[in-house]
């Protein structure tokens, strides 16, 4: 079954496929949605761009064979500004972050204030009774131990090369 040729086609003339006429504006829009992407492509901009006002800390989570550590970033808080939790299988750090003065005369800011609440799923099952934590100088720092169970379930796979 042969395809209808999409391109008109005369004797012994080339033919070109007819261009569409494009409205000034679509062309001058296209080219600003251009330059602006490439102009904003190395900025880092938060996503959702709703959290721009809101405080999130910093979290990161290291596990090794004997134990979870969860270390946050607190800048500005002290132990009674956040609370930590062990929820099942989930470590909850909420607080709220306040600040000093309330002058909006000042112009903008880049600080960012407000309530947060983060839940940090843990990998495995944790000794709750052995758990501990420890603040100094605005980072959090969690240690989870792991339980026996946790332990005796990890098992070390050897590789073999083909």
């Amino acid at each position: 079954m042969a395809l209808p040729s999409l391109l008109r086609r005369t004797r012994g003339a080339r033919s070109v496929p007819a261009r569409r006429e494009e409205h000034p504006f679509l062309g001058f829009q296209r080219d600003l949605n251009r330059l602006l992407e490439d102009f904003w492509r190395g900025f880092y901009l938060p996503v959702p761009f709703e959290e721009w006002g809101d405080f999130t800390p910093r979290v990161d989570m290291d596990e090794t064979d004997g134990e979870v550590r969860i270390t946050a970033e607190l800048p500005g808080l002290t132990e009674k500004d956040f609370e930590v939790s062990l929820a099942g299988d989930a470590v909850v750090l909420k607080g709220e972050k306040r600040e000093e003065r309330e002058d909006r005369a000042q112009g903008w800011k880049e600080r960012s204030y407000g309530s947060f609440e983060r839940v940090i799923g843990l990998p495995c099952e944790v000794d709750t009774d052995r758990v501990s934590a420890e603040f100094k100088h605005g980072v959090l720092r969690v240690t989870l131990p792991k339980s026996a169970r946790a332990r005796e379930q990890t098992k070390r796979i050897p590789i073999t090369t083909a």
